[in-house]
Parts: structure tokens; sequence; C-alpha cells
């Protein structure tokens, strides 16, 4: 995509839009919602490996862009990647059931209560496109009480983002989801109202019209 087109130039603004920029403290726990994207398990295990956080909880089943497609859950996936980083099996926590971002919240304190464990620190993990609806959807749906959260990603810029197995028009579809998603959630009551700045909802048009999406 010729990154000096008006087209680029609304999808940028989303792109940014849809980030935190959340500054990162230490945790007692990463909390990795799962994805079609194996850089997120990655970012989550270099953060582990930085004393981020004694502990990563991976959640995840199989979703729409993984089923079929991984021979294992994403979290048992995602683990294996972290563990092959230098992850100790013993600091990893799998929840596989999860199809969806709110599974992903309750499923994965669900899994903690089992083990007995109380977090009250988290940091998220995502993709750069998700960190927004991640943050909403925990801080609405997380069923314990919690003193900090932050969300983080692997921060790439759009136009670095793809690989032969990510292409570009599967993200831009899934990142106009998450949107209308951050848009009408709130009021189902999955996630927390989110500020939308107008030259946001004017990219998201935008993009919508141009695409024929």
């Amino acid at each position: 995509m010729n990154t000096h087109t008006p087209l680029f130039r609304h999808i940028d603004v989303l792109w940014q839009y849809m980030q935190l920029d959340h500054d990162m403290t230490p945790a007692d726990c990463i909390f990795v919602l799962g994805s079609n994207d194996l850089r997120v398990a990655e970012h989550a295990a270099q953060l582990y490996l930085q004393g981020m956080a004694g502990k990563i909880l991976f959640s995840g089943g199989f979703g729409r862009l993984t089923e079929g497609v991984f021979e294992q859950s994403e979290a048992e996936t995602f683990a294996v990647i972290a563990q092959d980083l230098g992850v100790p099996a013993e600091d990893i926590i799998i929840e596989n059931r999860a199809s969806n971002s709110g599974e992903n919240v309750l499923f994965g304190a669900q899994r903690l209560q089992e083990l007995g464990l109380s977090f009250k620190r988290f940091i998220l993990v995502q993709k750069p496109y998700m960190e927004r609806r991640a943050y909403a959807t925990f801080m609405k749906q997380w069923p314990m009480p919690v003193e900090h959260v932050s969300v983080t990603s692997t921060k790439h810029r759009f136009d670095d983002y793809f690989t032969d197995e990510i292409d570009l028009f599967t993200v831009i579809e899934a990142m106009l989801g998450d949107f209308e998603r951050i848009k009408n959630y709130p009021s189902k009551g999955f996630q927390i109202e989110q500020p939308i700045p107008h030259d946001v909802d004017i990219a998201y048009q935008h993009i919508r019209h141009s695409l024929a999406l």
C-alpha cells in the first residue's frame, strides 16, 4: 500500500488510536489474550525475562483467525513459544477454552481462582490494533479487585506489521471490527466507554467507504 495516499493516512490514524501507549511498570502477572500473531507470545516472554512479572497467563482456545490454522489452542501454542525463549514452565498458566476477548478475561479469572492465585497488578499483551479493546474489556469484565492494569503490544507500525501469514486486508478488516466494538460494546455491558475523537471516527468512515467493507 502506498504510504502517501489519503487512505493510508486514515488507516494510520485509526491504527494509532487503537494503541494506548501505557508506561510499563512491574506487575504480578502478564496476561496474554490469545490471537493469530505469534509475536504476541514473543513480546510477553520478553517482558517476563525483563522481570516485569513472575507469571504469564496465556488465554485462548481457537478463534476466527486460528480455527483450522493452529494445531494446538492459542494458549498452548503461545506457551511453547514462551518456553522456547526461556520462560520456565512452572511460571506459565494456560487457559485454553476462550474464543473471544470477553471469554479471555472471564475464563482467565476462573483459571486463576482454580489455582488459588490472587493477582492485583496486570500487564495485558495483545496485537497493536487490539490494545484498546483488550484494556476496555478487561476493565469491564474482570471480576476481582485490581490495583493497576496496563496494556502493551509489539508496537509495530502499520506498514511494518504484515507477514506471509498475516495479510493487509485481514488486518484492516479486523481493526475496523475492533473499532466498531469499541463504539458499540459499552452499551451492551461488554466494555468500558472509550473516548472517540472526531478525526478517528472520520478515518474509520473513510476506510470503510474506500474499501467497501
